[in-house]
């Protein structure tokens, strides 16, 4: 599911008030980063030099974790990883973790920020990398380039800007008016794709988001109906490739996430009702899946993020669907990637420990969750170079907490400790 299927129950006021609001937030974000600009600062703020002493590291790609392990960070990245007796630097602060476990900062693949507290929500529930998947007015541009410079407290944010779909947000119109075209007619066919996918690629999108079906957090719409036809869909995919920027597609029903798959996407959000056939051409493409299995039992709840009596009904049908597939799709080898579908948002109670826990219920080894929000999610998202496992040289991404997570999963829930570009933004570890 993506945000913009439900809007969240405070989202649900006049949408002149809405607009008002979002607009002032992205003359706020853009102003902020025209003063990073004009201060020359484009570099993360200096950070002090962090030695963490007996650690049980769970690096990412290893079975077992690294007992009575020293981990030296330095300038915001991992600078020495071993056990033994490492010497710490002049000056540094030296934290005994006392066998507690660290793993790799969590990647959240499919998110819908859009202010600085519900950035700050996600970075200590241990999200050090999130993949933004829609928000209006491009407000997940400027916070990227806010948090690249240091500016906020805010896991690395990879941007979207608004969704490609038949009837695009209003709020769009409003930041692109050389879109009016596209406002009677809607997004169809391959040239108004196209155009759109020039439109998000103007404003330095990381990624390009469309709806190949229809979403299932409203309750007046069907996910199995398909929105784009395969031809469609390319034309996207070609445009994005122009620039070498992937495209991800929200997907529930099989025919619209067939059309997606054979079109060439990166990605297929949820996939509730992917076929057999459709999870294996995504094996030969080499698709992944994020299947957001925890939102959809949020939809099942009252509260949370979705609070509606149609989508509860809906939730449970479409909640041991999502798992059979998810299941499914992990036994022929489909890479699976985490993800919440929230925005962190004041009233939202999903986090990604509820995410792994699900993973591990369809059939993921405990490390294999653990990898799908780390160095797996990493391969989706483009940040394989710098984040994603423990390791010298790489971001100084880092959570820990009590127990051993390759035993039970549900450690997770438990921080003690973030860690983000080697500054500590939470710590609990010596209470």
């Amino acid at each position: 599911m993506s945000r913009s299927m439900l809007p969240h129950r405070t989202s649900q006021r006049s949408s002149l008030a809405s607009i008002s609001f979002r607009t002032s937030l992205a003359v706020f974000v853009s102003m902020a980063v025209l003063l990073v600009a004009v201060s020359g600062s484009s570099a993360r703020l200096q950070t002090e030099t962090l030695v963490f002493t007996n650690a049980n590291v769970i690096d990412g790609l290893s079975a077992q974790p690294l007992s009575g392990a020293t981990i030296i960070v330095s300038d915001g990245k991992i600078q020495r990883i071993g056990t033994g007796t490492l010497q710490a630097p002049a000056g540094a602060k030296v934290i005994d973790l006392k066998g507690k476990y660290v793993i790799p900062g969590l990647i959240d693949a499919h998110v819908h920020i859009n202010d600085f507290e519900a950035a700050r929500r996600a970075l200590i529930s241990g999200v050090t990398t999130a993949r933004s998947m829609g928000v209006s007015h491009f407000v997940d541009v400027g916070m990227r380039k806010l948090a690249a410079a240091g500016k906020i407290d805010s896991p690395e944010i990879l941007s979207a800007g608004y969704h490609v779909r038949p009837r695009p947000a209003d709020a769009l119109f409003i930041d692109m008016p050389e879109l009016a075209g596209l406002m009677r007619s809607g997004v169809r066919g391959p040239d108004a794709m196209r155009e759109m996918g020039r439109a998000m690629l103007s404003r330095g999108v990381n990624w390009i988001k469309t709806n190949a079906t229809a979403r299932a957090g409203l309750p007046n719409t069907d996910p199995r109906e398909p929105y784009y036809s395969e031809a469609e869909l390319a034309a996207l995919v070609e445009e994005g490739a122009k620039s070498s920027i992937p495209v991800a597609a929200h997907a529930h029903g099989d025919e619209g996430g067939r059309a997606a798959v054979m079109a060439g996407v990166r990605s297929i959000e949820h996939g509730t009702y992917l076929s057999k056939e459709t999870l294996s051409i995504m094996v030969e493409k080499g698709t992944y899946l994020v299947p957001t299995i925890a939102v959809v039992s949020d939809l099942t709840r009252p509260g949370g993020d979705y609070d509606n009596p149609v989508l509860e009904v809906r939730g449970r049908h479409m909640l041991p669907r999502i798992r059979e597939t998810a299941a499914l799709a992990h036994k022929l080898g489909v890479k699976i990637v985490a993800a919440t579908d929230t925005g962190y948002g004041p009233n939202s109670t999903l986090r990604m420990s509820q995410e792994l826990e699900e993973l591990v219920h369809v059939g993921l080894s405990p490390l294999q969750a653990i990898q799908s929000a780390t160095v797996v999610a990493a391969e989706l998202v483009g940040v394989a170079d710098h984040t994603g496992k423990i390791a010298a040289g790489f971001d100084a991404d880092l959570i820990v907490v009590e127990r051993n997570p390759l035993e039970n999963i549900g450690a997770i829930h438990d921080l003690l400790m973030v860690v983000n570009n080697g500054k500590i933004v939470l710590n609990r570890a010596s209470w």
